[in-house]
């Protein structure tokens, strides 16, 4: 049976789905996933820190807020030469998209966007997918950065709207989604998804799913995120997550949103081989890989280019090009 597109998911329907006998649930998002991607890509990306630490949230589970005690030293915002570099370097390893972080709470109109803008426009023209997660983001900033030539914004809801305001009090749920509005107002792609094991319960990753999966169209990324336990952070003593409680995220992702790259991402590096092709198999379709074993800070594992890539050939699977495989979310809202 063909899979539609819709955006009129209910709790229950979810839940249902999430509640699905694990081998019968990984069929069903593997076969969904077959209808809308070609399953033997697999896009690699980068994740650079292009403003590291200060932060002045209270996200309970960052490394780079201020307010913790932690590893993580505020830096001052990379020089565009450095991450130009860094890019390159990525992009001869096999990286199709380089996302920019930088930890702020917003973005302001001052000289370091500036500086952000010409570092869109310099990564673009590598012929790389550019993203960048710089917090939150007015009308008019997120058009300047599509005139750079911005391809995706990530803004993470984290977790439920429920559930929210106990793992971060200095926003709000509706500041996240108007960010992602006003990414909408322009052509450039939204990425957010959440955040496994601050302590929700299967209900609420119920709910942060709902919200994604009836904002029209869907993102057309969705990272899921494992949470790194970081020391100094309210949230350094959470257990692990399961990897059949990750699978399950996965699946039931790839189900609710065909046609989005659901992207493995956080967390992965205390996943097994073998581990990973589960995900794959529910439907991821994206990596984060690294050339210093960090994903975003030094409290944040990640594999390397060379491990990833013996990974993928060892699975059979590809590396995808940049700009393949996106789709656009149809309008087209049909009953499954």
């Amino acid at each position: 049976m063909t899979v539609v597109i819709r955006y009129d998911w209910q709790e229950s329907e979810i839940r249902e789905i999430y509640d699905t006998p694990l081998l019968e649930l990984i069929y069903q998002s593997a076969s969904v996933h077959r209808q809308y991607h070609d399953p033997r890509k697999i896009q690699v990306c980068k994740l650079i820190s292009i403003k590291t630490g200060g932060c002045p949230e209270d996200c309970s589970y960052c490394a780079q807020s201020s307010r913790y005690k932690t590893e993580v030293k505020a830096q001052a915002l990379l020089e565009k030469e450095t991450v130009v570099s860094i890019a390159q370097q990525a992009k001869e390893s096999g990286v199709s998209r380089v996302c920019m972080g930088a930890a702020w709470r917003e973005v302001r109109d001052n000289s370091q966007f500036e500086q952000v803008l010409e570092m869109v426009k310099e990564v673009t023209a590598l012929g790389l997918e550019v993203c960048c997660t710089l917090g939150m983001l007015t009308q008019s900033q997120a058009k300047r950065l599509e005139e750079a030539g911005l391809y995706a914004y990530n803004h993470n809801l984290d977790t439920s709207e429920d559930y929210y305001s106990t793992i971060i009090t200095t926003r709000t749920y509706g500041d996240r989604l108007n960010t992602i509005n006003n990414v909408r107002q322009t052509n450039v792609t939204v990425c957010s998804g959440g955040i496994l094991g601050l302590g929700e319960s299967v209900d609420d990753r119920v709910s942060m799913l709902h919200t994604l999966a009836t904002l029209h169209p869907h993102p057309e990324s969705v990272p899921i995120n494992i949470l790194s336990q970081v020391q100094g952070t309210p949230l350094e003593n959470q257990p692990d997550v399961p990897i059949w409680d990750v699978v399950r995220m996965i699946a039931t992702a790839r189900i609710l949103m065909p046609a989005s790259d659901v992207r493995l991402s956080a967390g992965r590096a205390r996943l097994s081989q073998l581990e990973q092709a589960l995900c794959f198999l529910a439907g991821a379709n994206s990596i984060f890989s690294s050339d210093n074993g960090h994903m975003l800070t030094v409290t944040t594992p990640c594999p390397a280019y060379d491990a990833d890539s013996q990974m993928l050939n060892l699975l059979g699977l590809e590396v995808r090009s940049p700009f393949v495989g996106q789709h656009k979310a149809s309008k087209e809202t049909v009953v499954r």
